[in-house]
């Protein structure tokens, strides 16, 4: 092993290879394969390197050309299928930890290794002659659990084509190789790079533009970078956590905001129980839509046995909506329209669900607080939810009414997917088709500036709901109506949802709301968080710790389907 990690420094001598004159060993001989297995260790550490060291003693007449050809080969598919084996043994067990949990959902580990099924031949390629990708590429077919057969056959082709070039430049340059190797190294990424920018630039820029349908995307990826309204989490709220900051100072604890709902755990922080928030709205039950908790623990049947109990229980019918019983953002949530779906959604769904019946009508998102002491709270904004639509004309697709439409356009990577089976319908004249069901902004919701539909009458309803809710003072409802009239007389609404701490007052995401009125709106929230937080700790209520925090984001996995 020393003779061959030295190899590539004795080439380098200006004097000339300073190895034995005469073969090691013979050929069949126990040496040999005691030479065979060092340098197939050899290419655990560096691939590269060991190839042209083999290839070096090779010229030397140290070995022969075909053990030092057939032991890199060895070495490196073995080392390939070890970072392949570590993938699939420890790799799914890291995804499912935060952070990544957090970022990464079974949608997208889905479509990614769809992706590498259809072109990982291609991918291993390119990986092998790339030095610095091919640890992350072959650990990372491991985390996607492809199929080890096909890959262990990758693997081999690509490392039959690597090594004999390597060994062979070596054999037949001898000294020069290291340095040929070294310097193809230094360009051999960076030229991989610049590669695929032009490459991308091609496909997604100057191709697209030859094309209607191109250029619209084109256009929704400008809107959607210009328009703040798109931007995810993270490029909007650092400005916004700086200020959580200063109110955790002043209030000198930085958790006070969690103690801003004490019956609710972390005051709704992260990962809280949509039924068990629902179940404290049992004094008001006349005004949140019926629902039931299904077990993960049960098998599927069973839970499906459940559901039809429930909806038989209640007189509801079909559609009904199933969601995570932990779940954010609309992840997961899904409007089953046939018992057939529900039992799809049931045994796909590896976490607790809430079976709730469907509420038609429009949706609102209404932001309640109340200060602890004050007799009543407020309402302190209203989100006018808008499902989006399209209009047929008879003649063009529904991708197309999609793309030529200027809000939906916004979204149409989202809803070119949701209606991925029907983009070549054409929608007859003035046929209606919507293209979102849930009142989520990720999804495709368009939300408006809901202050408008405030009264008296829904105010005071709302607060009557809350304070029935014990230990609840600040969190968003979601709410649904037939009429926008019934809902500002407070009457025939149904409650569907209620965030606590961490929930928005989205009617800052209306198109046109200005970036600053956001950050002013949050920033309010935020504000009044801490001080109904700092005076429910005086009166006896128990923040979360930091490390409880930490917890929870730990513990917390978005469940998606």
């Amino acid at each position: 092993m020393a003779i061959l990690l030295t190899g590539t420094a004795l080439a380098q001598e200006s004097s000339g290879l300073a190895f034995l004159g005469d073969r090691w060993i013979q050929e069949g001989s126990a040496g040999s394969l005691l030479i065979f297995i060092a340098i197939a260790s050899a290419t655990f550490l560096s691939d590269d390197l060991t190839c042209i060291a083999a290839g070096l003693f090779a010229s030397n007449g140290s070995i022969s050309v075909t053990l030092a050809v057939t032991a890199c080969i060895s070495g490196i598919f073995v080392g390939d299928m070890l970072l392949y084996a570590a993938g699939r043994t420890l790799g799914r067990q890291v995804i499912q930890k935060a952070p990544l949990k957090w970022m990464i959902q079974k949608g997208d580990l889905t479509r990614t290794t769809q992706w590498f099924e259809r072109r990982g031949a291609i991918v291993i390629l390119i990986s092998r002659f790339t030095p610095g990708t091919r640890l992350p590429t072959f650990v990372t077919t491991g985390v996607l659990q492809l199929n080890t057969i096909r890959f262990a056959i990758y693997f081999l082709v690509t490392a039959a084509l690597w090594a004999p070039l390597l060994v062979g430049a070596a054999y037949i340059l001898g000294a020069r190789a290291t340095a040929l190797l070294a310097a193809y190294q230094s360009i051999a990424l960076p030229a991989l790079i610049v590669l695929a920018l032009l490459i991308w630039s091609l496909v997604h820029v100057i191709l697209p533009l030859c094309s209607y349908g191109g250029r619209r995307r084109l256009l929704a990826s400008w809107r959607r970078f210009t328009r703040w309204e798109f931007w995810p989490p993270w490029a909007f709220y650092p400005p916004v956590l700086f200020y959580v900051l200063l109110q955790a100072v002043k209030h000198r604890n930085l958790t006070a905001f969690t103690a801003s709902n004490p019956s609710i755990v972390a005051g709704g922080f992260i990962g809280e129980s949509k039924s068990r928030i629902l179940r404290g709205l049992d004094g008001s039950a006349e005004y949140v839509a019926r629902h039931t908790l299904v077990p993960a623990s049960l098998e599927t049947g069973a839970r499906a046995n459940a559901v039809d109990a429930f909806m038989t229980q209640a007189a509801i019918s079909f559609p009904i909506v199933l969601k995570p019983d932990t779940g954010q953002r609309g992840m997961g949530v899904k409007i089953t329209p046939s018992r057939e779906e529900m039992m799809e959604y049931l045994a796909a769904a590896d976490f607790d669900v809430v079976a709730q019946e469907y509420a038609a009508g429009r949706e609102f998102g209404v932001f309640y607080y109340r200060i602890p002491g004050e007799a009543s709270g407020r309402i302190l904004s209203i989100t006018d939810k808008r499902l989006p639509t399209v209009s047929g004309d008879g003649t063009r697709t529904l991708e197309q009414l999609i793309l030529a439409d200027d809000r939906a356009v916004c979204m149409a990577r989202v809803h070119c997917r949701r209606h991925a089976d029907r983009l070549t319908d054409i929608p007859a004249d003035g046929e209606v088709v919507q293209l979102v069901e849930l009142g989520t902004h990720c999804r495709g919701a368009v939300f408006e500036n809901g202050a408008w539909v405030k009264t008296p009458q829904i105010e005071k309803i709302i607060d009557q709901i809350s304070q029935a809710f014990p230990g609840f003072y600040f969190g968003r409802y979601d709410i649904r109506t037939p009429s926008v009239e019934d809902f500002q007389t407070g009457r025939n609404f149904k409650i569907v949802e209620l965030n606590g701490v961490t929930s928005e007052v989205t009617h800052i995401y209306a198109p046109g709301y200005s970036l600053l009125a956001g950050y002013r709106d949050v920033m309010q929230q935020w504000r009044l968080a801490y001080e109904i937080g700092a005076a429910n700790i005086r009166n006896g209520a128990r923040p979360s710790t930091v490390g409880e925090l930490i917890k929870l984001l730990l513990d917390y996995h978005p469940a998606d389907i």
